[in-house]
Parts: structure tokens; sequence; C-alpha cells
């Protein structure tokens, strides 16, 4: 205890790892930042009005923050005041002599290359009491990755503080380092990380996500590398740096209209719609039930149950077989194989549970294991759930009470980026590779099994090119014919996913959200996406036309259909995100 008394700790705290896109361009580095210390054992009395002039502060607030100080640790230094400007450090620098006790300690803050992709790259903030408590490497006054990259990869960006004892006297004066230095230590600098992510695709599908509220996912089907992940509405990233930090990040977290912080391309769950029966075809086939040149009938919907209910559908010829039920997404024609499927089996939950470990081999349904630290894993009923829902063995429940699963609706829900796994899944015929963040730390390519060893699916390889070859033709002929971008192969689907909310208790719907999964080219493809546009209308209005200029960037660097581009940009939704509150109708203007 007494040769601790006698020893000032002087931590040297290192640069933070920078981070890069994966073309090597600089997304975030480092500013100089300067933080006010005290160690209370060691104040003497001072002019607290100039003090708190000085670094323009409230005397309650010094107050507080001195009483916090010693209540921490009498002898260990605590932070007063963080992150001066450079001005205010100069300033404060000249008479720092004047105020025993108390010292400046430089850090580094984040310096943001880029006004976008915040969702994924996170921030930094101090660290609180309990993680001191937790984690004996952090003091008061440090800063840690509290979202995104900057959580999920702490320990390399970090780096190692470097440790300076200096001796004292019995009068509390400094006499040189402890046994000249033996002890101390340098600081080690942190880790820089690549990512995956394409700066410049990222930015142009954030201009596309103006003014529309929803999440744009886009993947490497061959690596599993997140190539852009888009939220919106988002914020800027550099409004959570500095004195800043706190006010900022109130303001925008008690947004509870736009949630600028829910990251709805991780965390929005939503029902799949149209390119969930993708997913339904390909059991078909692996469950025999169904084979690629057997027509079925559409009267404009599929009729069932003994009073003739009905899965209403669009206009479209018919019979269609699988092939052209893809292209022009008939609900009848899958409405008719899901139930096959379910009724193969003695039992509705035995067949519920069959198709739903099909479904899960997708990755939909659970975690898929990426590296961000934020993230739902959405929802595939099984039999238990229709279970509690008719109270079996009470009331009996039959393959027709869960047929809107048959067209992605019901109980069934996804988020963004597991409709893009899904779809890079069906682009790789059968496999795909978790879908990942991080690309190298200090240049060293990542050796993560989780993220190099494919995921193969349930289904038999030579079922997907039927399945693909409809995607194909919902560009050349079917739903999304409008949007083809000449001379690019482009396999898609388009969706439109009912939309409720509850308004004055009363569960209302609202505008039909706008979904779309799209890959390309069709063979050896370069590029898996998913588009999710909340209120968007259907499928090809808005997500579709966003999904095929997110291609054509990736693969060309530039955009032939600047006619799609022009739309999108002058098109807004943020009069359907008002209806809610304002009680318009919600009405489809075509």
């Amino acid at each position: 205890m007494s040769e601790d008394n006698a020893i000032k700790v002087i931590y040297d705290y290192p640069q933070r790892g920078a981070i890069y896109d994966r073309n090597g361009k600089l997304l975030v580095t480092n500013q100089p930042s300067y933080d006010v210390m005290v160690i209370p054992r060691e104040l003497k009395p001072f002019d607290t009005l100039e003090f708190c002039s000085i670094l323009n502060i409230s005397k309650d607030k010094l107050k507080k923050s001195l009483k916090k100080a010693r209540i921490y640790s009498p002898r260990v230094p605590s932070i007063v005041i963080p992150q001066l400007t450079k001005n205010e450090y100069a300033y404060l620098q000249e008479k720092m002599r004047k105020f025993e006790g108390f010292y400046i300690q430089k850090r580094s803050l984040r310096d943001y290359q880029t006004t976008g992709a915040a969702n994924v790259l996170g921030y930094i903030g101090e660290v609180n009491d309990a993680l001191i408590q937790k984690d004996p490497y952090y003091i008061s006054g440090d800063l840690i990755g509290i979202d995104g990259v900057e959580k999920e990869y702490e320990n390399q960006l970090r780096g190692i503080k470097g440790v300076k004892r200096i001796q004292k006297d019995r009068f509390n004066r400094d006499i040189g380092p402890y046994k000249e230095g033996k002890f101390d230590t340098l600081p080690v600098n942190g880790k820089d990380l690549t990512l995956t992510l394409d700066a410049k695709l990222q930015a142009y599908g954030q201009k596309l996500m103006q003014n529309k509220r929803g999440g744009i996912v886009a993947l490497e089907p061959s690596t599993g590398e997140i190539l852009a992940l888009v939220t919106a509405p988002t914020y800027k990233p550099e409004l959570l740096v500095g004195r800043k930090r706190s006010p900022n990040f109130t303001k925008l977290y008690y947004d509870t209209i736009a949630k600028p912080l829910y990251d709805r391309g991780l965390q929005g769950e939503y029902p799949p719609g149209s390119p969930f029966k993708t997913v339904n075809a390909l059991i078909g086939l692996q469950e025999n039930v169904i084979d690629t040149k057997e027509g079925i009938s559409c009267r404009m919907g599929y009729y069932y149950g003994k009073n003739g209910r009905k899965l209403g559908c669009h206009s479209h010829r018919s019979p269609l077989n699988m092939i052209p039920g893809i292209a022009n997404s008939c609900n009848a024609y899958f409405a008719a194989v899901y139930r096959r499927i379910i009724e193969k089996y003695e039992t509705p939950q035995k067949g519920i549970e069959k198709w739903r470990k099909h479904v899960e081999s997708f990755g939909l349904g659970n975690y898929l294991g990426y590296d961000l630290p934020t993230g739902k894993k959405g929802k595939v009923p099984s039999a238990e759930t229709y279970n509690r829902m008719y109270k079996y063995p009470t009331y009996k429940w039959y393959a027709t009470a869960t047929l809107s699963n048959a067209i992605g609706q019901g109980e069934v829900l996804a988020t963004p980026i597991q409709l893009a796994n899904m779809t890079a899944a069906i682009a790789n015929r059968g496999h795909y590779y978790t879908p990942h963040i991080i690309k190298a730390i200090d240049s060293q390519p990542i050796e993560n099994e989780n993220y190099t060893i494919p995921k193969v699916t349930t289904i038999n390889k030579e079922h997907f090119e039927p399945v693909v070859e409809g995607m194909y033709q919902v560009y050349t002929q079917g739903t999304a014919s409008s949007l083809q971008v000449k001379g690019i192969e482009i396999c898609g689907k388009t969706g439109t996913a009912e939309n409720f909310t509850k308004i004055n208790g009363i569960r209302t719907q609202l505008t039909d959200h706008s979904v779309f999964v799209a890959f390309a080219p069709k063979d050896n493809p370069k590029i898996a996406i998913a588009v999710f546009i909340e209120n968007g209308y259907w499928g090809s209005r808005y997500a579709g036309k966003i999904a095929s200029l997110m291609i054509e960037q990736h693969l060309r660097g530039s955009i032939s259909r600047t006619d799609l581009e022009d739309w999108l940009l002058t098109h807004s939704l943020e009069e359907e995100y008002v209806k809610p509150y304002s009680g318009e109708p919600f009405k489809i203007n075509y």
C-alpha cells in the first residue's frame, strides 16, 4: 500500500485501428482529443469560477464530476471534461499549472471519411461502471465500441494502452520514473480492418433510399461477403462523435417514428411475400409432390374448404407449370404445391415439421451467425406454433389452416439479410456462406471456418435449375419485365407483403410493402440482393427498381437505366408514413 501511494500511473493511449472498405477506401480514422482528468487526492484549492469559465461548464456540473471521481477512487484518475477541441486544449494548457490535481490526457476520437454506413460502422463512447467492473482493462473515461463493427471488433481495434509509473516523494512531488522505467510499457496501436463493404455501392443504395423506409442487403454469393447493408432512415456517423454525442444520441433514440438507430436490414422482421415461393417450389420438387411440367389451373385464385374459401390471385394465363408459375407469381400454383407438401404426411404436424426443416436450411428462422452485434432471427412456424394457435388436440387443424405460408404471408417472418442469404443459396444452386462484414485484419485475410465453409441446404442441386429459370423469366417476360438491364442476365422475384398495424387499438391494414430479391449474372453470380421498402405498394414499383440499379452499379460501375433512377429520386413515400398519424385512408395510387 505504501508503494502504491508513492507511484502515479499514467496511461498512454494507442491509436485506434483504421477501417477501410473492400477497395481500400478509408472510411474511419482518428482525430486528436483531449480529456481533462483529475486525481482527487492530489487536488489543491483552486479558483472554481475561473476553471469553469475556461471549460465553459457550470459549477454544479464540476461539483458532480469531482464527487463521482472521489467515489470511483481518490487515487485513480477520473475524467472531468471529455473530448476538448484543439483550441480548448491550447487555451487550457497554458493555465494548467494553476489547477493542481488536474491534468490533460490525450486520446483519439473517430474521424469519419464517409457520410454513410453508420449502421455498419457503429460508434464509440465512454465505458460505464458495469463494464469497468467486468473488464479490468478499462478505467473511468476510456472509450469503447458500442455498436456495429466498432463493437464487434473492439479487441482488435482498441490496441493496448502503454503505462508509465512515476515515483513521488513524501511531499507528493514527481521525482522521476519508478525503478528507472523498468515496468513501463509502450502503447500498441490497434489493428486496421478491411471490410467487405463496397463504399460506392453503399452510398448509391443510401441515395436511392431517400424519403423511403426499409433495408437493402447485397451479398457476394461465392463468399458471403456483405457488399452493401443499407437501412433507411439513417444518420451521419459524425453525429455520434465528441461532446455532442450524448445529446445527439438522445435525439436519435427518441425519434420513435423514423427510428434512425433501428437497422431495418438486420432487425426488421417482415413477411417475405412472394420471394418465398421460390423456396416452396424447391421443397415441392425435393418432396416429389410436383414436377416442372404439371400445370395447375388458376381462376383468379385458389379455392379451398367446404365453403369455397379463396386465396386470391391476379390475372394471368392458366394453367401454369412451375417456371411460368414463378415468372407470373401465381398464388394458386403455390397454394396447391404447399398443400401437397403438408398433406404428403399422415398428420399436418409431421408435414409442417418436414417443411420447416427444409425452410430453415436456407438460413431462415434463426440467427445467421454474421459478425455484426445486432439482428433478429425471423420466424418459421412449427407444428407447436399451430398446436398453440388452434389449442390442439381440442381443435383440429389442417394444411389449409396454414395456407398463407405458401405465398410468404402467414406466420413466416424474415429479415432482409435472411432474404438476401436465401437468394444467394439459390444463386449457388444449393449452398451459402455465412454473411460477414470483415475481409481482412491488418491486411491478413480472415481464416474463419464459419465464413469459409459452405452451408448446404436440404434440396438436391438438380432441383435449382428450373427455379433459377423461373426467376430469370420474371425479368424477361414476367412481373419485372419492365426492369431489365440490357446485357445483364438478372434472376429475380417480385413480392407484395401485406402490412398491418394497430391504430387506436384497432388492427388496420396499411399500404403493402414492396419486396424484391435478385441475383446476377444468371451463371457465376457476383451479387445477390434483397430490397424491402415499407409501404412501397408492390414489388416492382420501388424494391424492384432499386435492385436492378444496385446490380448494374455493382457489375458495371455506371447506370444505363437512368429512367429508373430518375423515378426513384423524384418519388417519396413520406406521405404514406404519416397516414397512421394523420388519419388519411390507405389507397394505392397507380
